[in-house]
């Protein structure tokens, strides 16, 4: 992939990969699409902290929508914006992600951190011109987990749109063995998603201020999944520290 390629928005082009590869994808797609629907339907999800984001949504103000590699899995259920754009890279877990998501209703554009950034910066920019909220895996493609990278904050210094660091923890879940170490909640599991407070980035941000900025992103973003995990794992001790209770709330209708 070249570094000015970019996917159009709600096109429909040949598939880059072999056949045989075209299988494999598809098949995992299924399996993909099967598992999400799954957890959708069984896992009782509840938010902290979302009110603001969830008042950006109501009053169609658009947004960026931040969070770590590991905890994109769940990422569609919470959505209740208008409609949404994450870039994705092209490799074949790249499309399957692609592919899964787009039955949720969020488009994908082709780059990533590692590949092709050019290009899909160019085209997330084109894609908040036309009214989308962007979604961006700030340790993604392929690492380092948990460190957070700049291109979220140049989105956000070209748009002027507000990042909201979003994570997700589950009462019961497993761990995949991978460089992310991926969070997959279990059928009939609670999930908490916590949201942190939204980070502006001025139009004339210096590249100090930037680096600012992604320091306050990756330490947002550690403190709330560390919040999110310690949620389920502390419910067990009594309630004999003066620190308020914190009172998750449901997620509003789609």
């Amino acid at each position: 992939m070249t570094s000015s390629s970019t996917t159009p928005l709600s096109s429909s082009q040949p598939s880059p990969f072999p056949w045989k590869e075209e299988l494999k994808i598809r098949g995992w797609t299924a399996l993909a699409r099967g598992a999400l629907w799954l957890l959708g339907k069984t896992t009782r999800k509840r938010h902290l902290g979302g009110e603001e984001l969830l008042a950006y949504w109501q009053r169609r103000e658009q947004t960026i929508f931040a969070f770590w590699h590991n905890r994109i899995l769940l990422m569609p259920f919470p959505y209740r914006g208008q409609k949404a754009c994450i870039m994705n890279s092209v490799h074949r877990d790249g499309e399957i992600i692609t592919r899964v998501i787009k039955h949720f209703g969020i488009e994908a554009v082709r780059g990533s951190s590692t590949r092709g950034w050019m290009g899909g910066l160019k085209g997330m920019l084109e894609a908040y011109q036309q009214g989308y909220d962007l979604i961006v895996v700030p340790d993604g493609p392929r690492g380092p987990r948990y460190q957070a990278k700049s291109g979220v904050l140049q989105l956000a210094r070209a748009t002027g749109a507000p990042i909201f660091p979003v994570t997700y923890g589950a009462a019961w879940e497993m761990t995949v063995r991978s460089w992310d170490r991926l969070v997959i909640p279990l059928p009939l599991s609670r999930v908490l998603y916590v949201v942190g407070r939204p980070i502006f980035v001025p139009s004339d941000a210096s590249p100090e201020l930037l680096e600012e900025k992604r320091k306050e992103l990756q330490e947002t973003l550690l403190a709330i999944t560390a919040q999110a995990d310690g949620y389920f794992a502390g419910e067990h001790r009594a309630t004999s520290s003066s620190s308020p209770i914190l009172v998750p709330k449901p997620l509003p209708p789609p």
